[in-house]
C-alpha cells in the first residue's frame, strides 16, 4: 500500500467518523437534509478510492484536462 492510498483511506475514516460523532453527542439529525450529507458522499469516496485506487474527481479533472503529476 502505498503512501496515498493510506491517507486517502484515513481521510475517508476520519471524515465518516466525525459525522457520526456528531449525530450521536451533538444531536444532529442525519434526516434533514443538510450539508452533511455531502461531507459523507466526500468521506466515502475518499475511503472507497483508497481501497479500489478509482477516483471520481480524478475522472472528472482528466476530462477537463489536467495532467497526472
Amino acid at each position: 500500500m502505498t503512501i496515498q492510498r493510506a491517507i486517502r483511506i484515513i481521510a475517508g475514516t476520519f471524515i465518516l467518523l466525525s459525522l457520526y460523532l456528531a449525530y450521536r453527542y451533538n444531536g444532529v439529525d442525519l434526516s434533514e437534509p443538510t450539508w452533511l450529507w455531502f461531507t459523507a458522499f466526500v468521506g466515502a469516496n475518499l475511503l472507497q478510492s483508497g481501497f479500489t485506487q478509482w477516483c471520481l474527481m480524478e475522472v472528472i479533472l482528466s476530462k477537463l484536462g489536467m495532467k497526472h503529476g
